[in-house]
């Protein structure tokens, strides 16, 4: 442990040390580079000065040879004071004229003599040892006579002055190097911090999670990737917790599921026990006989299909029902839900209306059709007192329309969603329910409807009734 601790490098260091190596890495660079371009330019200028210098000279003597001396004193006068010398020599490379403290020729070595030879200039920026002085720059121009080499002019000007001026450059430089370092550490350092922050803050939220908690939430942007990653990270966050709750109240829903289904096979169970103990120790009047038996029937059936309900929807939800889909007629489906469930209808006083053309045909599963419609069914049956139930069918286009409309108690919208989920029945009545309506059957239709590639939707107001669409 403690060489790991010894072998971690913060990331705010990280962030620092990157931000500042690369910060120097560019100044360094561009320093050089100025620094040299400045030189370069401060030696430009003086050798363009001494060039200039050396053509006047030249062009003035070529034009009044009789005032030559005069045109040297006073060039030799001008140029003594900007620190300058000169020296014109013959084709010979014998001093024809020296300026005062003028240099002597016999610097030039043979390839320079042969340079200047073809009327080329010479050029010697910062040459330390030439002429009989040391530190400076000197200009070599030819002078020609109709294309012939007849002698030139040598100007030299020591490089103190340059020197101290690309000395001087230098340093502002350097100080203006060490003024930013200083400004890009603080601010790198800054930086730094807000990022670790930042990226603390994710650490810490992601740690509260892991424990359990899953309400936390981080400051979020877009304006950068770790901004998108706090939004990722709140998502995230979202879904669990949205998904934590989903799994607590399914447990829920499933304990209390599990507690009516006991309560449920209970009661039939303790019904079909009794009915056989009295048979079978003859407490049963004879006349009464018949009738436990058909009520242990009743009571078996009532336990088969409530066993039946659960075996198909884990089927239908592992994918495991195969359809056999075929053209119905769906004024005879309704018809056959008509006479199904017109008895348990009129138990509470309803009646079930179909409105459907003989040409309305519906391509579908026939023993599943049957199942979706005896299930919604029983289920506006189960909450309609004294009313109506409709079952209508219609085409749309490609497709068959089929309703199932009541004028029962409703629905509140808020809960209308839940009622496909399974268990659902528990959260609403711990009542006994004959016929399985919010408990798996809703869950089962769309479970079913789905898997003909169909869609149903509820629309229903408390106090109302209830409208289920189906579109196949």
């Amino acid at each position: 442990m403690s060489q790991s601790k010894r072998m971690k490098f913060r990331y705010i260091y990280q962030q620092f040390f990157s931000h500042i190596s690369i910060i120097i890495v560019a100044f360094l660079v561009l320093s050089l580079l100025f620094a040299h371009y400045v030189e370069n330019l401060v030696y430009e200028n003086k050798v363009n000065e001494l060039i200039s210098y050396g053509k006047a000279i030249l062009s003035e003597i070529d034009e009044s040879p009789q005032a030559a001396d005069q045109i040297i004193n006073r060039y030799s006068s001008v140029l003594t004071t900007r620190k300058m010398s000169f020296s014109i020599f013959d084709q010979y490379g014998k001093l024809y004229a020296v300026g005062k403290q003028g240099p002597a020729i016999g610097g030039l070595s043979d390839k320079d003599w042969d340079r200047i030879s073809k009327g080329r200039t010479l050029v010697v920026n910062s040459d330390f040892k030439r002429f009989g002085q040391e530190g400076v720059t000197f200009v070599v121009l030819p002078y020609l006579n109709n294309g012939t080499f007849i002698g030139g002019i040598l100007l030299t000007s020591p490089i103190s002055g340059s020197s101290a001026m690309v000395h001087r450059v230098n340093q502002y430089i350097m100080y203006a190097i060490i003024i930013a370092l200083v400004v890009s550490f603080l601010l790198s350092w800054f930086l730094s911090r807000i990022h670790v922050h930042r990226i603390k803050r994710l650490r810490e939220a992601t740690s509260l999670v892991s424990a359990g908690n899953y309400h936390v939430h981080v400051a979020s942007s877009n304006f950068d990737e770790i901004g998108e990653l706090a939004n990722d990270f709140n998502h995230m966050v979202n879904k669990i917790n949205t998904s934590m709750e989903e799994i607590e109240s399914l447990e829920n829903r499933r304990r209390q599921f599990l507690s009516d289904v006991s309560h449920e096979m209970r009661t039939p169970l303790t019904t079909i026990s009794g009915v056989i103990e009295g048979l079978k120790n003859d407490m049963i009047p004879e006349e009464d006989k018949e009738r436990g038996i058909n009520l242990v029937s009743q009571e078996a059936k009532r336990l088969i299909r409530l066993v039946n309900e659960n075996l198909d929807y884990d089927k239908i939800r592992s994918n495991q029902i195969r359809l056999y889909r075929e053209d119905i007629q769906l004024l005879e489906a309704f018809e056959i839900i008509q006479d199904q469930l017109m008895l348990q209808a009129e138990d509470k006083n309803n009646q079930i209306l179909i409105e459907a053309e003989p040409e309305v045909i519906v391509n579908a599963d026939y023993d599943r059709l049957i199942q979706i419609l005896i299930n919604i069914t029983k289920n506006s049956i189960q909450f309609t007192t004294n009313g109506t139930i409709w079952l209508r069918g219609r085409t749309e286009g490609q497709s068959t329309i089929i309703e199932v409309e009541d004028t029962g108690i409703g629905i509140d919208p808020s809960e209308i969603e839940n009622i496909w989920r399974r268990f659902y029945k528990a959260d609403i009545s711990r009542t006994s329910n004959p016929y399985g309506e919010f408990g798996l059957g809703l869950s089962i239709v769309k479970q079913l409807v789905l898997l003909h590639n169909g869609e149903i939707n509820v629309f229903s107001e408390e106090g109302k009734g209830t409208k289920f669409v189906i579109k196949l």
